[in-house]
């Protein structure tokens, strides 16, 4: 009964998350029906206590049917912390040993994954209270600090200081506590606007296609 005390909590504690960082969200019930990205947060949990239980491939066999029905790709190993909030979810990929902190952001099409060149822990570490934003590219056994935004299609290669904002190809810093550190250049900034748009449009060709498979 404490477990199934525990379980409920936690999941109400999402769904008042989701209310105060979404202002589209109208009520409880509208999140708990229509928010693929917390269908899966919740599905993950279970995935993730599977394989720490070392149900390999029923967990890996799950997360797979989670991809499925929410477009959202969570690796059953990526440790997660409270209250992560996927905002849309389509595309969304998080890779095995990524660990996400408390109150992390995360929008459509955004990618903590790896480079293909590391063995053992390969994958982010994002800290407390981080905003990734749509399309953004974080990869490698990199570290984002707490408090920390990723902007729109940048793509992350090297650790982001806490309380910082990066954004380009590759992501420079470009403030620090709110103040100005550094400068994106035209073409860069062309660059990342023309890739977030194109993310959307493929964001939302996904989700035709996946209303069609219905």
């Amino acid at each position: 009964m404490a477990l199934l005390n525990a379980v409920f909590n936690t999941m109400a504690d999402d769904i008042r998350s989701v209310m105060a960082r979404d202002p589209a969200a109208k009520s409880p019930l509208e999140v708990i029906l229509c928010y693929p990205g917390l269908h899966a947060v919740w599905l993950h949990r279970l995935n993730h206590s599977l394989w720490r239980a070392g149900f390999y491939v029923a967990a890996r066999f799950l997360s797979q049917i989670a991809r499925f029905f929410t477009g959202t790709e969570i690796h059953p190993g990526a440790s997660i912390g409270k209250r992560l909030f996927i905002d849309h979810g389509m595309g969304v990929v998080i890779g095995e040993t990524t660990q996400i902190g408390d109150d992390v952001t995360i929008y459509q099409n955004a990618t903590l994954g790896g480079t293909g060149k590391d063995d053992g822990k390969r994958h982010p570490t994002v800290e407390d209270r981080v905003v990734i934003g749509a399309g953004a590219k974080i990869l490698g056994n990199v570290r984002i600090g707490h408090d920390s935004q990723v902007g729109a299609s940048s793509v992350v290669l090297k650790d982001v200081p806490a309380y910082a904002t990066v954004v380009g190809v590759p992501a420079k810093i470009v403030y620090i506590e709110g103040k100005r550190v550094g400068r994106v250049s035209g073409l860069e900034e062309a660059l990342s606007q023309k890739v977030s748009a194109l993310a959307d449009d493929i964001s939302s060709l996904q989700e035709s296609v996946c209303l069609l498979k219905e």
